[in-house]
């Protein structure tokens, strides 16, 4: 009697660890909102010529191959189930962060929809291209561009200036 009393007592605690219990799920958990696939330049939102998409993706490449430094770019309609713009963006970073053949150093999200830009970076590369380069680079160069409607250019324009600062040093 006392081994099934011991039995008993070692056995069900265990049960209670390992039991499952059914999770609620949500809208938000049962699909991903970033398990699509991802390239250099991914066009969500659909702002870009092909002819944009096709010269941007091709320097992104060039520019990994030489310096290693991978730059991807990302636009979106909407960052719903977020509320927050840099949230969002920074779940994308680190979503794209778990595989090795995704993972960026520098990702820009762009939404004309939500009229926002968020740049993310690594940290190792704060001393070539601190935030207040990011941002004084975004309000010049892309910024004046997007209010022309031309998001190809400004995202160009702002990817020519990300990549001379990283060249530097």
């Amino acid at each position: 009697m006392k081994k099934i009393f011991f039995l008993i007592i070692i056995l069900f605690p265990a049960s209670i660890l390992f039991s499952q219990t059914k999770k609620e799920t949500t809208v938000s958990d049962s699909q991903n909102i970033f398990s699509r696939p991802y390239d250099y330049v991914n066009d969500f939102e659909k702002i870009l010529k092909p002819d944009q998409i096709t010269n941007l993706t091709n320097t992104l490449k060039a520019f990994e191959k030489q310096f290693l430094y991978k730059i991807t770019v990302v636009t979106t309609s909407t960052i719903q189930p977020y509320t927050s713009f840099p949230d969002y963006a920074l779940d994308l970073d680190k979503y794209l962060a778990k595989d090795p053949k995704l993972d960026p150093t520098i990702l820009i999200v762009v939404s004309k929809e939500l009229r926002q830009i968020q740049v993310q970076s690594i940290d190792l590369i704060r001393y070539k291209l601190s935030d207040n380069d990011t941002q004084s680079i975004i309000t010049t160069y892309a910024v004046p561009e997007f209010k022309k409607g031309d998001y190809g250019k400004g995202l160009e324009l702002a990817v020519d200036q990300i990549m001379n600062k990283l060249k530097t040093y």
